[in-house]
């Protein structure tokens, strides 16, 4: 198994930080780059004409590698809410058809199809925040439901942030391929962690940030887009995404024609000369210890506290549904906020979202972390 990489980051022993769904602290690495990367730009006259060239495609293998995709089909995007706006310009949803989406799931896989589904005539069909927390077999019986509209897109979390339940998208994408439906998945709570292959699933877009699991940088995310799908028109209109538009060139303009991948879909203001390194080591990072093995060590992490906590009166969803490396944990009545913060004041750092302590270790975690969150919630839930 995996061992605890927390030499590789600057968390001191005292500190135990169980909250990677919220913000993942930066390797060592990484704050090296940065720092460099910041003296960099300082001197910008060092820098050679290349170099914006080389930290994009980088970045782009790197989180290509995480997902088994071609790195012609990643666009350099700087939030999950700028390529949800880009798939949306660029997917043509059939009138009369309804997108399915998540109750409670993050905002920018949901409020997009919101704002368009008047205009655009289909209808967002909110699938429940199910009550045994088998979210799977909610988003199936929704695409299935006797009497419905067909559906034209789904539009998910592969992970939901809130409960950590996760949902199986092959699963989904079989049903959906039964309607001629199209798929968006948002990984912000699985890339890296939770295998995906995308030549075998095929989706038509999948995104996701460098800030949470991938131990990158705010800021930083990459769209995959289907091949079917980049013909599209991008959200900013942008002289890299042309075939050629060049300062360099004798006439600027020499060519209007956007190019034949997913780079037409890149953001502008690309050449962030210190966080796109930063993000690009992070994902490297994560591809090189694999996602079996992080996701094995992290489901064994949640599952010593799992079993450590099970006679708190804390109740947790059933382990075949939940995401290996997210572990959510409720209590009638929801769980107090002055819970969240004596855990705090003891330098235990964990969430409370949408009543429930969300737990999500990662690969600096240990077993000493996990047996001081067990020790000081049974004291404050027995004492």
């Amino acid at each position: 198994m995996l061992p605890s990489q927390r030499h590789l980051f600057e968390i001191p022993r005292e500190i135990c930080y169980l909250n990677s769904a919220s913000y993942s602290p930066l390797p060592l690495k990484t704050l090296d780059a940065g720092r460099a990367a910041v003296g960099r730009k300082g001197q910008p006259w060092t820098i050679d004409a290349g170099f914006a060239g080389r930290q994009h495609e980088r970045a782009r293998i790197a989180a290509a590698r995480l997902i088994n995709a071609d790195a012609n089909d990643i666009a350099l995007i700087p939030a999950i809410s700028y390529g949800i706006a880009t798939v949306a310009k660029a997917l043509t949803i059939p009138r009369g058809t309804r997108v399915i989406v998540l109750e409670n799931d993050h905002s920018s896989p949901v409020l997009e199809w919101h704002a368009r589904a008047e205009a655009q005539g289909f209808v967002v069909d909110t699938v429940r925040q199910p009550a045994d927390g088998d979210w799977t077999s909610a988003v199936l019986a929704a695409i299935d439901r006797s009497g419905a509209p067909p559906v034209g897109l789904a539009s998910i979390s592969s992970v939901h942030w809130s409960d950590g339940g996760i949902i199986d998208v092959d699963k989904v994408q079989v049903a959906l391929r039964r309607q001629g439906a199209m798929f968006v998945i948002d990984a912000t709570q699985s890339a890296g962690v939770v295998a995906m292959d995308v030549t075998r699933l095929d989706p038509d877009a999948v995104i996701f940030p460098t800030y949470k699991w991938l131990v990158g940088p705010y800021g930083r995310a990459f769209l995959y887009v289907a091949k079917r799908h980049q013909n599209g028109v991008p959200l900013e209109q942008t002289s890299a995404g042309r075939r050629n538009v060049n300062s360099e060139n004798p006439v600027y303009f020499g060519d209007l024609a956007y190019v034949d991948n997913a780079r037409r879909y890149d953001m502008g203001e690309r050449d962030h000369f210190i966080t796109l390194e930063m993000a690009s080591i992070g994902m490297e990072m994560m591809a090189e210890w694999g996602a079996v093995a992080v996701s094995a060590r992290l489901a064994m992490l949640n599952e010593q506290i799992a079993d450590g906590v099970r006679d708190l009166g804390l109740n947790q969803m059933a382990r075949g549904l939940r995401a290996p490396h997210i572990l959510s944990l409720g209590m009638a009545g929801g769980i107090p906020k002055e819970l969240i913060a004596r855990l705090a004041a003891e330098n235990i750092h964990v969430a409370l979202r949408l009543g429930r302590m969300r737990i999500s270790p990662h690969v600096f975690n240990d077993e000493a972390d996990v047996d001081r969150l067990v020790a000081v919630l049974t004291r404050a839930l027995r004492g």
